[in-house]
């Protein structure tokens, strides 16, 4: 049975306090034993030697020894000499064992090499690389493995799922996609004509918003602000799946989660991130025009002519290309990134945003490899 704590302390001869402990020094006690301990050491005072005598305590638990001991330690800090007595035997190995807790100081780090650290870090990289290349490759299989199926079996293909995919992904993403690449066609509309100008060559203008918007920048901006967008929402949606163990019920149920998850999510990217690059390539040739109209004085039949002179079919087709490769890419390194997610909150955020940094990368990359490849073709 618990009984109230007791720590008293008495003078001795010779520069020497007695701490006698009594009572129960359990867990339940831990209010009364930490006000005690601490009352305790503003009593020893200036003694040399502190002897503590445990012969009186009835109950003991692991808090009780540690407060013993950190008692003991603020002690032998300030300069005194503590020593415990009494100690029960059945306690005894308790004791020794708190008083080994945090004893040895942990060694000091290694002096590193700069140039072997930067070695090593180079391996590291490459290493990773190498891990995330076979991750893609792993999904793109799984990807081919869950089309093949859903040819083989069209009923099996979810089409409600695609079809809300699609709506989220397609529909929604419309209002902001056109906002913002109408801001950079004009943008682009504006520098260009300030710098023309200079040369007398104001209608150049019209030549340089057109390929760039229908070639380059419009499907690639839309690319970058589907992955942010629609590629974080599928990273993060699958995490928290992976997270509750969703998906691990998928597979214990016979379902596969690729045809089940996946399979929707990225054809729902491959259709809609071309419709939204013609969108978003309209919206940026319709805010140069307006610059080229109110800035430049260059009424709409005079712009549109001249776009027509200077773009042609092919600059359409270069841009429109590449937009499904670009899903593509996006939806498989979003949904990898998302079945990485370990159990934790901070994993799911840590995934999210390399998610979004290494699709944002991939699509910049892969835009410039278009970009050679069609350079080295004629088109």
């Amino acid at each position: 049975m618990a009984t109230s704590p007791l720590l008293t302390a008495t003078p001795a001869p010779g520069d020497l306090v007695e701490l006698h402990a009594g009572g129960s020094w359990i867990a339940a006690n831990v209010t009364a034993l930490e006000a005690l301990s601490d009352a305790a050491l503003a009593r020893i005072g200036r003694a040399k030697r502190v002897i503590v005598d445990m012969a009186g305590v009835s109950d003991l638990d692991t808090l009780g020894a540690w407060l013993l001991e950190k008692m003991s330690r603020r002690a032998k800090a300030a300069g005194h000499n503590v020593e415990f007595i009494g100690v029960a035997e059945n306690y005894a190995g308790l004791v020794e064992e708190v008083r080994q807790v945090n004893r040895r100081n942990p060694a000091p780090p290694a002096a590193r090499n700069p140039f072997v650290g930067r070695i090593d870090e180079i391996g590291r990289s490459a290493v990773g690389l190498a891990e995330d290349l076979a991750i893609f490759l792993q999904m793109l299989g799984a990807l081919f493995l869950a089309v093949v199926g859903v040819l083989r079996r069209p009923r099996s293909l979810r089409a409600t799922s695609l079809v809300y995919q699609l709506y989220k992904v397609g529909w929604s993403a419309i209002p902001i996609i056109v906002l913002i690449t109408f801001l950079i066609g004009a943008i682009i509309a504006q520098q260009g004509i300030f710098h023309f100008r200079k040369f007398g060559a104001d209608s150049y203008v019209v030549d340089m918003v057109g390929i760039l918007v229908l070639r380059e920048l419009g499907v690639l901006i839309v690319a970058i602000m589907v992955a942010g967008r629609s590629g974080s929402a599928y990273t993060a949606e699958l995490g928290s799946m992976k997270m509750r163990e969703e998906i691990d019920a998928l597979s214990t149920m016979g379902l596969d989660p690729v045809e089940v998850l996946i399979l929707p999510r990225v054809a729902a990217l491959i259709c809609a991130l071309p419709i939204l690059s013609f969108i978003g390539s309209m919206a940026a040739l319709y805010g140069g025009g307006l610059i080229a109209w109110f800035y430049g004085g260059m009424g709409p039949a005079i712009f549109i002519a001249r776009l027509h002179d200077a773009v042609s079919v092919t600059h359409f087709e270069v841009g429109i290309i590449k937009a499904p490769f670009m899903a593509l890419v996006i939806g498989i390194i979003a949904c990898s990134e998302g079945l990485r997610v370990k159990g934790s909150a901070e994993s799911l955020g840590k995934q999210t945003t390399t998610s979004v940094v290494k699709s944002i990368f991939v699509v910049i990359v892969l835009d410039g490899l278009f970009a050679v490849f069609f350079a080295s073709i004629g088109m």
